[in-house]
């Protein structure tokens, strides 16, 4: 869920991101749905931010859960209401200020918030995920560390290849709390030609470890921790679990 204006996650790497890399998902999917049970117990409602492709939609979907499914892109919410149309909604929501709904649990996964373009617009952000949770509700989210870019220093320039797409990224760490990533993406054209588009990323590190301060003062009661279950996230990648107290 990129800052208003900035063209992130086009057609192209849109189909790249659910073809080839729904692993965070999976890996993520059942940390939070043992976190979500209290809210599925009562029929609560899900707020998803940067929902992309609905590789997450689709897991807390099968799983009962009523979801309101929100991304910045529309090439991706595009792929989305193919892929869960029994959401009971998939919007087009830009944070940090677009309007959130109410709802009964707020979850985002790969790190969205770390998307917006600098840091006041992810705590404002992560102000507005607290502001629209209803009282019991549960928070659950991922976002980049400053340690995210202290520990890719030295990381190699990477590629993937699926049956028809390719993907070549090359990493510049400008700042100690940017982590760019420029991306070469080629897909495949129905007669056999490629063709290709450039993407670049500019992710925005913070020292999570001021986010529960933030949230308090939103009446969240929150922790940064290493995981939402038994998975193992990335090196820098933190998980922030909350609560809106009922009273």
């Amino acid at each position: 869920m990129p800052n208003c204006g900035v063209a992130y996650y086009r057609e192209d790497l849109a189909l790249v991101h659910h073809l080839g890399f729904g692993f965070h998902a999976e890996l993520c999917a059942p940390g939070v749905l043992t976190l979500l049970e209290p809210v599925l117990d009562r029929g609560g409602l899900v707020l998803e931010l940067g929902c992309g492709s609905g590789l997450l939609t689709r897991r807390l979907v099968d799983a009962g859960h009523r979801v309101v499914a929100t991304d910045a892109s529309p090439a991706m919410l595009e792929l989305a209401r193919e892929y869960v149309p029994d959401a009971e909604a998939i919007e087009l929501v830009t944070l940090p200020d677009d309007p959130l709904p109410s709802a009964d649990a707020v979850v985002s996964i790969g790190h969205v918030l770390s998307y917006l373009h600098d840091e006041p617009a992810v705590r404002r952000g992560l102000a507005a995920a607290a502001d629209a949770l209803r009282p019991r509700g549960v928070l659950a989210l991922d976002i980049c560390d400053l340690e995210w870019a202290r520990a890719r220093r030295d990381a190699p320039n990477v590629g993937w290849v699926g049956e028809s797409w390719a993907l070549v990224t090359q990493f510049r760490i400008p700042t100690p709390d940017r982590f760019v990533r420029q991306m070469a993406v080629f897909t495949r054209n129905p007669d056999g030609t490629w063709r290709r588009d450039d993407e670049t990323h500019d992710n925005v590190l913070v020292d999570t470890s001021t986010v529960p301060g933030l949230l308090r003062e939103h009446g969240v009661h929150a922790e940064v921790g290493a995981a939402f279950g038994d998975e193992t996230l990335p090196a820098g990648l933190r998980v922030v679990i909350g609560t809106r107290p009922e009273h």
